[in-house]
């Protein structure tokens, strides 16, 4: 069976950074502790390159936000379901924290990705 990705996209507010951060920190244990394989969450840095559809014209993000590229890594889709289907039931993720998110959610990219390559 081929892992599986959740990937995400989004675009974040420089001033919400770190607290973005620490609501990763928090989400990202209890994924692992649910058995996701890898958590990451990565702040773009270089975005402005000259091939392709560049992520800030993807995201538009605006002069005081970043964009922020996410996965979640899982043996399977079935795992990933598994797994979500108990953080989402996790109290710890039920905090006032945790619904007030530090970025538009109608701004963020989300889809599920069998792996196609994986060395």
């Amino acid at each position: 069976m081929p892992r599986y990705a959740d990937g995400f996209v989004i675009v974040l507010p420089k001033k919400n950074i770190k607290a973005y951060e620490a609501l990763s920190k928090k989400a990202g244990k209890v994924w692992k502790e649910y058995g996701a394989l890898e958590y990451c969450e990565c702040v773009g840095d270089d975005l402005k390159v000259k091939f392709g559809r560049p992520f800030g014209k993807l995201a538009k993000p605006k002069s005081n936000e970043v964009v922020v590229f996410s996965w979640i890594l899982y043996k399977s889709r079935a795992h990933r379901d598994k797994v979500n289907a108990k953080v989402m039931k996790d109290p710890r993720l039920a905090t006032d924290q945790m619904k007030e998110m530090p970025f538009d959610m109608k701004r963020m990219s989300y889809g599920g990705f069998s792996v196609l390559v994986d060395l």
